[in-house]
């Protein structure tokens, strides 16, 4: 089953001096304000569509590797994920780096680093962000 989910922007004045919010109707979270300055400098309070997508890239990679573990039969106790997403003025989103840190009892670093490199690809996030380069760094932490 399809599930779609929602978020809208209103935003007001140009691009460099103008402002706008993001709320996310979906879950009804919150409303969260945009600029180009928290785009390109200092946040300030404010975010940014990298950032958002920072946000769902490490969602969707923490979820798709703890169901690859599952499969393989591996329960986390713990994966700690970040993303950090690229976006370079006149150029576009160049990247996501994700570092990945997890405690997962009974694994090897070996099967550890294939699986995380098979959530990297599989995450349906990366799928989407395919058209820039998509990095990992994995630390498999002591239980």
């Amino acid at each position: 089953m399809a599930a779609t989910r929602t978020a809208h922007t209103v935003w007001n004045g140009g691009l460099f001096e103008g402002s706008g919010n993001t709320t996310l109707d979906s879950s009804g979270l919150g409303t969260y304000a945009v600029t180009w300055k928290a785009r390109t400098e200092q946040a300030e309070g404010k975010t940014s569509p990298e950032e958002l997508i920072a946000a769902a890239h490490s969602a969707c990679f923490s979820m798709a590797f703890s169901n690859m573990l599952a499969q393989a039969g591996h329960t986390p106790e713990e994966v700690h994920t970040k993303a950090d997403v690229t976006f370079k003025p006149g150029t576009g989103i160049t990247g996501s780096h994700l570092t990945v840190n997890a405690r997962i009892p009974g694994i090897s670093e070996e099967e550890f680093q294939k699986i995380a490199g098979e959530a990297k690809v599989g995450c349906p996030v990366s799928g989407a962000l395919a058209s820039i380069d998509i990095t990992l760094d994995a630390t498999l932490a002591a239980s």
